[in-house]
Parts: C-alpha cells; sequence; structure tokens
C-alpha cells in the first residue's frame, strides 16, 4: 500500500459544508491523511476551528490574516491577535515535543498503514465523525496564512495607485514575532522579492519553521531560503508550469511538500475540476517523477515533511 498523503495548505472553510465533508471523507478513503487548513481573518478562523472539532481525524487548523485584502481596523487586528493567543496556549511546546518522537519513530514507509477512523463507511460519504463537544479548542497548529500583497500591489499599479505596504510589513511583523513566541510554524504567502522581505523578520526573530506555499522567486532567494531550512510546497500546477518544476528539480527532497491552496482552480489536466485535496497524488506522482524516485517513496516523503514541520503525529 502506498504511503498517505498530506495537502499541506487548503482553505478549507471556503467549501459548501457539505461539498468540504465529502471531499475529507473521499480524501481519507484515497490515502489522506491530514489536511493543514488555513485561515483569511478572525471570521474565517472561527469557520477553521469549527471544521477542525468537527473533523479532528483529519483538520489541522491555522490562524491568520491573509494579505490580499486591505488591511484589518485596529480593532479588527487586536480581536484576532486575541483570539489567537488563547489558542496558542494548548500548542505550546508541541514541536519539541514531537522532533523527540519523530526520532524514535519508524519512517512512513516502514511503518504500518494508519486507518482512517475518522470515516464512516456508510451510504453517507459525506459524513467522517460526529462533531466534538469538547469544551477545550483544538490545537492550532500554526499560524497562517499571512505574508505581503504581491498580486494587490500590482494590481493596484496597474490603476495608477498604491498600498500601504508598511503596513502590511508591520502586520507580517507582528505575525512573526507571535509565531516565536509560540513556537508555532508559520505559513507565509510571500513570493518573488516579497520573500526577502519575509526572510528579513523571519531571521530577526529566529523563526526556523516557515513554509512558502506556492513558493515562486528568483535563484538569489531561493538559495537563501535553502540555506535557511525553509519549507515550500507544490501546488498541482506542477504538472504544467516550467517555473514550478524547475523550483521542483532544485529545491532540497527535506524541505518540500505537497498541497492544493482549495479552492484555487488550476489549469492543464486540471481545467474545470473543482480542486481536491486528493489532487496531491497527482503533486507527488509529478515530483517523484522529477526528481527520479519512485511514486511511494515520494508519497513517504513528502508525508513526514509535513508531519515533522507541522508537528503532527
Amino acid at each position: 500500500m502506498s504511503a498517505k498523503l498530506a495537502d499541506s495548505h487548503i482553505h478549507l472553510e471556503q467549501y459548501d459544508p457539505q461539498q468540504a465533508a465529502r471531499m475529507l471523507s473521499e480524501f481519507q478513503d484515497e490515502g489522506g491523511a491530514f489536511v493543514v487548513a488555513v485561515s483569511m481573518n478572525l471570521e474565517s478562523a472561527r469557520r477553521t476551528e469549527a471544521l477542525a472539532i468537527q473533523y479532528p481525524d483529519v483538520v489541522r487548523p491555522a490562524y491568520g490574516f491573509h494579505p490580499e485584502q486591505p488591511l484589518p481596523t485596529p480593532e479588527e487586528e487586536e480581536a484576532l491577535f486575541a483570539w489567537m493567543e488563547a489558542r496558542a496556549a494548548t500548542s505550546e511546546g508541541i514541536g519539541e515535543r514531537a522532533d523527540a518522537q519523530a526520532e524514535e519513530e519508524a519512517s512512513p514507509a516502514e511503518s504500518t498503514p494508519e486507518t482512517a477512523s475518522g470515516v464512516q463507511k456508510s451510504a453517507a460519504p459525506c459524513l467522517l465523525s460526529a462533531p466534538s463537544n469538547s469544551a477545550q479548542p483544538p490545537r492550532m497548529t500554526a499560524v497562517g496564512e499571512v505574508g505581503l500583497p504581491y498580486y494587490s500591489r500590482l494590481e493596484a499599479s496597474e490603476r495608477g495607485e498604491s498600498l500601504d505596504e508598511d503596513g502590511y510589513v508591520r502586520l507580517l511583523e507582528r505575525f512573526v514575532a507571535f509565531a516565536a513566541r509560540h513556537d508555532l510554524p508559520i505559513a507565509l504567502h510571500a513570493v518573488y522579492e516579497d520573500a526577502d522581505t519575509a526572510c528579513d523578520l523571519l531571521e530577526r526573530y529566529s523563526v526556523e519553521r516557515a513554509h512558502f506555499h506556492w513558493f515562486k522567486g528568483s535563484e538569489h532567494t531561493v538559495r537563501r531560503m535553502i540555506a535557511s531550512g525553509y519549507r515550500i510546497s507544490f501546488t498541482p500546477d506542477l504538472l504544467y508550469e516550467k517555473e514550478i518544476r524547475d523550483l521542483a528539480r532544485l529545491y532540497p527532497e527535506t524541505l518540500v511538500m505537497s498541497e492544493t491552496d482549495g479552492p484555487w482552480p488550476f489549469e492543464g489536466p486540471f481545467s474545470g475540476r473543482a480542486t481536491h485535496p486528493s489532487m496531491t497524488a497527482d503533486v507527488c506522482r509529478e515530483w517523484a517523477q522529477l526528481r527520479g524516485l519512485d511514486e511511494s517513496a515520494a508519497r513517504a516523503i513528502l508525508l513526514d515533511n509535513a508531519r515533522r514541520f507541522y508537528a503532527l503525529r
């Protein structure tokens, strides 16, 4: 049996609830271990948390503020950070404990395949597990999605307008400081020249567990990120985008993961299809071919990388 799959970056709360439930069930049936569900703002974070409570076997929540939108008001910003503080308390020390445990465990390729205990084998595929009644919020897996507004800045420039770049950098710095204080990984939206600004902040606060999702950037920035041990992840566009394929050949095998960024749609062989976490199987298969690996071994590597980075069992 092939190793399991991990979707290290998905906006699960943006799907219709029934669609999300059906996808998660199908994902587990097809070998899915977990998804890291990121958030856009406070309301998005609340929905993400609800999904993590409802589907504890598969959903790992991350909370933050996506940069490709107007900055939050001061009141909105304080409310989000207060909400995150309450949930970060249950996560402190997880990374160190998971690293110690990982040293004692066998690699995924050698271990006994996990059972998808949350899946109900019934005629209703949209059901996974009964919602949890626990009063304690689920463990906060990461800070994310946070970063800098590269695409919004381009659009503003085309309109002859400007963005408050300093405001976005200040907000990102606050998220980086939060991740450092609570020893949490951080999921970043930072591409091209914005990645260097993000690297500056990560270095300032000594944050090592940084995940640049769907990354694109210069060779100089790539080398800098590799030297720092920062992670990147590949979406289904790995199958057809030359820039991403070249990056996949270059970036070390120990520092990469698979993702979908769903519900963002893709082109090529995925044109017209709803983005599904099971598309990570296509990512694994293509990455294996690019690296000259057996597909099962590639799955095991990408899964283990995500587990270790996000401190998941």
